[in-house]
């Protein structure tokens, strides 16, 4: 008798897989069931950063428990901004080291942990100081403008940053003609249609928006009758055609509050349909979406010994983060 029978059956088409993964990717934005061993972790963090003098910062992406010890949840360069009007002596920021060097530059006298140095960010991984410099030696008269998703090193050598929502108004700004636009190529090319700047593009792209397909997408609009789109500008432009609108996480609760519309695809990182569901809870979101292993990385458990041990502080040399500054509040200003 053989040891496998031979027999035949129906696989699902590449359309019903996709559809299985993304319902599985919707079921991890849901909110996390919490347990004793969790609550007593978010009050042990609580109360040190009363004894730390201490703020937290989480991103939107962030595992949902991060959000019941943040003091600020929001977009990177927003809670920076907000950190840096605090009268605390650290600042803990649940992200990625991109964003906590952000902080630092913008809070030069706090000291800035990263619970987990191991969090990086593939987008700003893209962009060194030794292509960046080979580009600007090919295009002597281009200015350099950088996304907020850089590092500290970049942004030393950029003229001005810029962050999704304001990127074009920047580049128009500018005098020079050419504009070395880095790092992530996606939000380049956006920009790109919408401005007559010649735009020197980079090839850098964040992995999280950049896999994700427009042929699904349009799949669960047509399922999802009467919803609409609301897309991240790193995702390709073939999603962003799709889009009923555009812009980064920080913009995606004032669109939904302010359309008439009910129901809502969310094109980012998984978990940001958890804030948008606290934050707009008279509307239907559902995620079309990547998840992001950096974002995941931090845990509670890495928080509370982050700052128990005022450990993975960051550093930056100090001519880097006074020309850092510089390319920064060149941005604030608009």
């Amino acid at each position: 008798m053989p040891l496998f029978h031979n027999f035949s059956v129906k696989l699902p088409d590449s359309t019903t897989i996709l559809k299985v993964i993304f319902i599985i990717k919707d079921m991890l934005c849901t909110p996390l069931i919490m347990t004793t061993e969790k609550e007593k972790l978010i009050e042990e963090i609580i109360e040190l950063k009363k004894q730390k003098n201490a703020i937290i910062l989480a991103h939107n992406y962030q595992r949902p428990e991060m959000y019941k010890v943040a003091d600020f949840i929001g977009d990177s360069l927003e809670l920076s901004k907000q950190a840096a009007k605090t009268d605390a002596d650290i600042i803990l920021f649940c992200g990625v080291q991109f964003m906590a060097e952000t902080a630092k530059i913008l809070s030069p006298k706090k000291r800035v942990l990263l619970p987990n140095l191991e969090a990086g960010c593939s987008l700003a991984d893209m962009a060194t100081v030794e292509k960046l410099a080979e580009v600007k030696k090919q295009h002597p008269n281009a200015a350099v403008v950088s996304y907020v998703n850089t590092s500290a090193e970049i942004k030393a050598m950029t003229d001005i940053c810029c962050t999704s929502m304001n990127a074009l108004k920047i580049i128009n700004s500018i005098p020079n003609k050419e504009i070395i636009f880095l790092p992530d190529i996606n939000l380049g090319k956006y920009i790109a249609s919408k401005t007559d700047k010649k735009i020197i593009l980079w090839d850098g792209y964040c992995s999280v928006h950049d896999q994700l397909t427009p042929e699904m997408l349009l799949e669960m609009k047509n399922d999802i009758k009467g919803s609409k789109v609301i897309a991240h500008p790193e995702c390709k432009p073939e999603i962003l055609e799709l889009a009923d609108h555009i812009c980064g996480t920080g913009g995606m609760a004032k669109f939904a509050k302010q359309d008439d519309g009910n129901d809502f695809i969310i094109v980012t990182e998984c978990d940001m349909v958890n804030k948008l569901r606290q934050d707009v809870p008279e509307k239907n979101f559902f995620s079309f979406c990547n998840i992001c292993n950096f974002m995941k990385s931090t845990t509670l458990e890495l928080a509370k010994e982050s700052l128990l041990e005022i450990k993975h502080e960051i550093e930056i040399p100090e001519e880097t983060l006074k020309k850092a500054r510089k390319s920064l509040d060149r941005m604030l200003e608009f």
